[in-house]
């Protein structure tokens, strides 16, 4: 079974409650048609119930019922809703009226229905920016324990199977935070590893990248990496994390075993951590293109909850796959409980 597969059959053996605020988008209500027909996962859908229902008639998606759907304007739970998010904002200044307000909007109702137990992760984007995803979620659910930042990993997919774990690799940060500081990288490091674990199953080793290997160059962007792998290992004793290792040492074994002979890591890193995101989104853009690897993501990672962003070119497949991905997250999450 390839990878995918793998993730979605993981995702039928504990199927978690994922929502999904754009219900009346075509793609979302398909994928969430074709995930529910899987049994990939239980899903609520945020929006109008008549025109969701007239669009799902039309397109013959059959397992769209009325009963998963919830109408943010006319909704029944509205004041408990508004009344944990007033209490998360009172002290910035929010009211109870504009508490009531934003429980209408569905970007910020899916993020209170997690808050109160009541959904397990949120996928959104296929209409709305990252800003607008983000924004609820890190006044809501907000960053995990040990975390302050929220990060974008990326799964690639390689037809070159010597490298990673058969060809797959874990990438991080390619999506959120274009300059970490020196503590972001460390935390994007341990969350990665995090991220592969729990999609990926694998155990993994990760490398801090840059353009030097152990001391080959002297530079202060070297120093960022050095001490950002410092901290990451004091973080996280009981991941493999190394560095600073360049892209080749940390991938190819005859080259990792000649630059970093006593590292765990070079030579057979699965998981790779780029020293800011302009790199690591470059990188990742010219694997797909150019190497014909298969990119799945961004996974967003360091949220108390698993709360996920939509490219908004997305396909009905891309949906699929991530709701697949935020139910494995989830499982993950409950498992450190």
């Amino acid at each position: 079974m390839d990878l995918l597969g793998q993730i979605k059959a993981r995702a039928q053996k504990s199927p978690q409650h994922i929502v999904l605020p754009e219900g009346n988008e075509p793609r979302t209500l398909e994928a969430a048609n074709n995930v529910l027909r899987d049994k990939v996962a239980k899903v609520s859908l945020l929006g109008n119930p008549d025109e969701i229902m007239k669009m799902a008639s039309e397109k013959g998606l059959n397992y769209i019922t009325r009963d998963i759907i919830i109408d943010p304007q006319n909704n029944p739970d509205e004041d408990k809703y508004a009344k944990i998010l007033y209490e998360l904002r009172k002290n910035k200044g929010m009211n109870e009226e504009e508490a009531h307000q934003k429980a209408k909007d569905p970007l910020y109702l899916g993020c209170l229905m997690i808050k109160a137990g009541d959904a397990d992760g949120e996928l959104a984007g296929a209409r709305n920016t990252t800003g607008n995803v983000l924004r609820p979620a890190l006044q809501i659910v907000k960053t995990a324990k040990g975390f302050s930042c929220v990060s974008g990993a990326m799964i690639l997919i390689s037809k070159e199977k010597q490298f990673g774990e058969e060809g797959i690799l874990m990438c991080g940060d390619v999506a959120v935070l274009p300059n970490p500081s020196v503590d972001e990288l460390a935390q994007i490091a341990v969350a990665t590893g995090g991220t592969m674990r729990a999609i990926c199953g694998f155990e993994p080793r990760i490398a801090m990248l840059s353009f030097s290997t152990k001391g080959s160059a002297k530079n202060e962007l070297v120093d960022r990496v050095v001490e950002a792998t410092k901290k990451a290992q004091m973080m996280a004793p009981d991941l493999m994390i190394d560095g600073e290792l360049q892209a080749d040492a940390a991938l190819v074994e005859s080259v990792g075993s000649l630059k970093a002979p006593d590292s765990k890591v070079a030579g057979k890193a699965n998981t790779l951590v780029f020293p800011a995101l302009e790199t690591g989104n470059i990188a990742y853009k010219l694997v797909q293109r150019l190497g014909g690897a298969m990119a799945i993501g961004p996974v967003l990672q360091g949220m108390a909850a698993p709360i996920n962003d939509l490219s908004r070119g997305c396909s009905v497949d891309d949906i699929e796959n991530m709701i697949a991905i935020t139910c494995n997250q989830a499982i993950a999450a409950k498992s450190k409980l």
